[in-house]
């Protein structure tokens, strides 16, 4: 683990570990009904105060509680646009299977790319410790995940541009003979480069 992110991870595990004392709440609106309190906002006195942790301005953790439930809404570093692309569509692939990790929110916060939504159930019928360290585990190794799809993205690209200049290079080499072959091999290794 980096030496910076450690206590941006230790700062986040120790909100997350004050902030899961959650209790069954019933509605003061509806009687008999039980929903999670920080996605209503139906009462202002059953709202804590909502804390966001920053390591930057691009990674960022917002973390709202409730009296009966705890929102927690992940940004994930993105560099650049490749990032962008590789965060979103994998955002998109675990949201969608959202019902299979029970605490995952299907749609993020706005400004966030990820969001999980823990209630009084969650911690009644799961150990809170374990939720705690699948959250904290699961943002070691987004960052992991990521820059490893990245690196395969790069390394199929330049695979691809490989082998079609292999074919230009071909072409090019038989129509134009031995001096446009020598052109060539020096256009293909600036392009090389490039990739």
């Amino acid at each position: 683990m980096a030496a910076t992110l450690k206590p941006y991870l230790n700062a986040v595990r120790t909100t997350l570990e004050a902030a899961m004392c959650l209790e069954n709440f019933y509605s003061q609106r509806v009687e008999r009904h039980n929903k999670p309190e920080v996605e209503i906002r139906s009462s202002k006195e059953v709202l804590f105060t909502p804390l966001e942790i920053c390591r930057n301005e691009r990674e960022k953790v917002l973390i709202e509680g409730s009296i009966n439930s705890l929102r927690m809404s992940i940004a994930i570093k993105q560099a650049d646009d490749i990032e962008k692309i590789l965060c979103h569509k994998f955002m998109r692939f675990m949201m969608m299977r959202a019902e299979n990790f029970f605490i995952l929110r299907r749609k993020p916060i706005e400004g966030y790319d990820i969001s999980f939504l823990i209630t009084n159930y969650h911690t009644e019928q799961m150990y809170k410790h374990k939720l705690v360290d699948f959250v904290m585990e699961f943002m070691t190794e987004i960052d992991k995940e990521i820059s490893e799809m990245k690196l395969c993205l790069n390394g199929r690209g330049r695979i691809s541009a490989v082998e079609f200049l292999k074919t230009f290079q071909l072409r090019m080499g038989a129509s134009y003979g031995r001096c446009a072959g020598d052109l060539n091999n020096s256009f293909f290794y600036i392009i090389f480069q490039f990739c």
